[in-house]
Formats: structure tokens, sequence, C-alpha cells
């Protein structure tokens, strides 16, 4: 008998967890809203070609391809060894290529700085594990068209905004840049052919620590003298003081000599950051930290990159940076462009609901003998006062019925006679 059980890493949602991800949902979408974001939506699929250009990173070795129509066995065994003569579409990996791919086809309909959020699932060929699936929401802002440090404040703003309006306090971004990054790999003596497998392994550090970085280096065959240099800069002596995000603690954990205009690109983004949050915080404290080995995986970032963090989970809650080289590959001109993408299945894990969360939610409990149209009556009434309402007849086993409707979200309940009115109706919670 086929198996009732949905794909390897892709769920079903019953009716109460639905509900909560719309919930957590529907706040995410309203804090964005307020910061300037207009919602797009774009196909869930995509021209293959499109999906697989070199600017997917490594999500591109895990598109689902939609194989061609209209194929034969024979065209299908000729092209076993083609992937693109075997498929022309493909499941969209994320939301930042079509978004780059939405912006080239309707930009003269869109403002010269366009703030765009994405809210919708992607697929993705994972290894299922805990936490990790194949398909899975994403929650994206980006800001195109603007090369100033205040897009990459605005995404942080905002996004530490909605965090905060979920109930998840004590935030905070770690903050680097790409060129930072290069600039220092550069200084060490690392060869440009080599630096790819290089930044795999520095992503490693906070789980392999320095020694173990070093080592895989070595394995690795990197530049013997480049893993000298790094090796020493990672077991350098440092002070324990402690310097708030700025210009003096981007300085103090880079080599000297880092350009000056990098330095002033994140500076501005840190004093714009603080400048906000000041208004919601008495101490006036910046929620950024300055991580100088931060990589973020995507090949396509060109300047800041960024991680959101919560002291609950040793694990990310979400990340993005700038990618000013992407959209030019469908326009033939460069246009400015960042994003930061909230990692929706992991955020919602965390978040507890409050009282206030739930709106008022009732299960009129009937017996079998009550007019319909006193039972739709009632209800109207109670809708009509903001609640959301259920109608269900009496079974023998009032107490399971009544645990099932509080597993499903409501409240709740009142028992009906026939002729009931909304003033006779007592309503009694059902916990």
């Amino acid at each position: 008998m086929a198996s009732v059980n949905p794909p390897r890493g892709m769920r079903d949602f019953l009716p109460a967890d639905k509900a909560r991800r719309e919930r957590v949902l529907a706040v995410i979408r309203d804090r964005y809203r307020v910061h300037g974001f207009d919602e797009i939506e774009t196909p869930v699929m995509e021209e293959f070609a499109r999906l697989h250009a070199g600017i997917g990173g490594d999500n591109e070795k895990l598109a689902y391809n939609v194989l061609k129509r209209g194929l034969d066995a024979e065209a299908i065994r000729a092209a076993a060894d083609d992937p693109a003569a075997l498929a022309d579409l493909g499941l969209r990996y994320d939301l930042t290529v079509p978004l780059a791919r939405f912006y080239a086809s309707h930009r003269a309909e869109l403002p010269t700085v366009f703030r765009a959020v994405q809210i919708a699932p992607v697929w993705r060929a994972e290894r299922p594990q805990k936490g990790r699936y194949r398909q899975f929401m994403q929650c994206d802002i980006d800001i195109i068209g603007d090369a100033s440090s205040r897009a990459e404040a605005e995404l942080i703003v905002a996004t530490l905004d909605a965090v905060d309006a979920l109930g998840l306090d004590g935030a905070t971004v770690r903050v680097n840049d790409r060129r930072a990054l290069d600039w220092m790999l550069t200084g060490f003596g690392f060869r440009d052919e080599e630096r790819p497998g290089v930044l795999i392994t520095i992503d490693k550090l906070d789980k392999v620590g320095p020694a173990g970085v070093v080592a895989e280096l070595r394995e690795r065959g990197a530049t013997a003298e480049a893993v000298d240099a790094l090796e020493a800069f990672l077991h350098r002596p440092t002070t324990l003081e402690h310097h708030p995000f700025g210009e003096r603690q981007i300085r103090k954990l880079l080599p000297d000599g880092l350009p000056d205009a990098i330095v002033a690109d994140l500076v501005g983004i840190g004093d714009a950051v603080a400048a906000a949050r000041s208004l919601d915080s008495a101490e006036g404290g910046i929620p950024l930290v300055f991580d100088p080995f931060l990589v973020r995986g995507m090949g396509y970032y060109t300047g800041t990159i960024f991680e959101l963090a919560h002291p609950s989970v040793d694990y990310s809650l979400g990340g993005g940076g700038r990618y000013d080289g992407m959209i030019g590959r469908f326009l033939g001109q460069d246009v400015p462009a960042v994003g930061f993408s909230i990692g929706f299945e992991r955020i919602v894990e965390l978040v507890t609901e409050s009282d206030a969360a739930a709106r008022s939610a009732v299960v009129l409990v009937h017996d079998r003998d009550v007019e319909l149209g006193e039972l739709l009556a009632l209800k109207a009434a109670l809708v009509a006062e903001g609640s959301r309402v259920r109608l269900e007849q009496r079974t023998k086993n009032l107490k399971a019925l009544l645990e099932q409707s509080a597993a499903d979200g409501f409240t709740a309940f009142a028992t009906v006679a026939p002729g009931a009115t909304r003033d006779e109706l007592e309503i009694k919670p059902l916990s």
C-alpha cells in the first residue's frame, strides 16, 4: 500500500500549527510594511538556465529541476549526461534570484530605490535532518538601487523590529564585509584560486576552533605561508577590554591597514542603527557585533554581510548581505542591491504566544434539536464581537470534543440549548 506520509523533508501542518505560523507571518509582514517595504510575488518556477547561471552559489546544486515536456525514452537516454537538455524549468531554491529577474523585468514600473518583501516557500534537495527541510518558508526584505550604507541599516532595523515584535528580545546581528575578508586573506598570502576553499574552512571557525581550521587548511594544501600567517593572527595576544560596535572594535579585530572606505561603511551602518534603536532602548545600546570571520556561503555577496543571532540558540536565525553584481547579469549594467532573510522555520519554533496573541475563539456545543437558524444567529453575534466561532454537535464524550477543540486553538466554549439567546450563553474557558 502506498505511503500516506508526505515526501521526506516536507511536512503537513495541522490546523493549530498552521494558525500559529500564519500569526507569526502576519507580525513579520506588518513590521516590514510599516518600514516602507512593498510585498511582491514571483512564480515558484524559473527557467533552468537562470537558476544555474552561477549566481546562486552552492544552492544551484540543490535545485529541483523540471523535466521538459514531450521527451520520449530515447531522448532522455541521449541527454542523460546533460541536465540542461533534460530540463527547461526548476523550482526556486531561494527568493533572491527570482527578485533579480523580477526587477530586470519591471524596472521601468518601480521606484528608483525599491524596497521589496517576499514571503514564500522555496525548495532545495537537502538531506533531511532536524531543522533542515526540502520545502521551507523564507521571509526576505531587499533594497535595490541604493549603494549607500543606509540600505543595510534600514534592513537591520526592520529585521530587529520584527524579531522584537515576536517577543524575541535580546537578538543581535553579526556584521562583516566580504571586502574586508578578501583584503585580510590577500594580506595573509592566499591565492585567488584557493580562496573559495579557504572560506569554506574559515566558516567552520565557530565549530572547530582555530586549531581545527588550521589543520583543515593544511590538509587542503593551502599556501603554507598563508596558513602560518592566519594561525599567528588567530593566536595573537588580545586584551579582554570590550568595545561597542564602531571603528575601534573593527580595527582591533583585523590586521593593521584595513582600507578606510570599508571601515567608514561599517561604522556608518552602526551609527544609523544606534540612532534608530535609541528610540526603543533606555541605554541607547546597539545590537551589532563585528565578526571578522563571518563568511556567509553565497558566492554572490560583494560587500556587507550579516547574520541574525539570539542568545537562546547557538545557530543563526537569518542572514543576508550586499549583492551588487547579481542584477547586472540580467540588465547588462550593475544595480546596487542588498537583502536580509529571516529564517522563518527556526524563528517560529522560538516564538511563545502571549495571551493577547490569540483572538477569542469559541466552540458552541449544541444539542441535535437546536434549530440551524438559531445556531447561525448565535454564531453571527459572536463573530460580530470579534470572536472566531465553530459549531459542534454534542457527543457522548464531551471531554474529548473539548480537548480536540483546545488543540485546534479554541480558547472557550458554550453549550447551546433550543431557544438560547446571546445574553443567555455562558462562555467558559477551555483551559
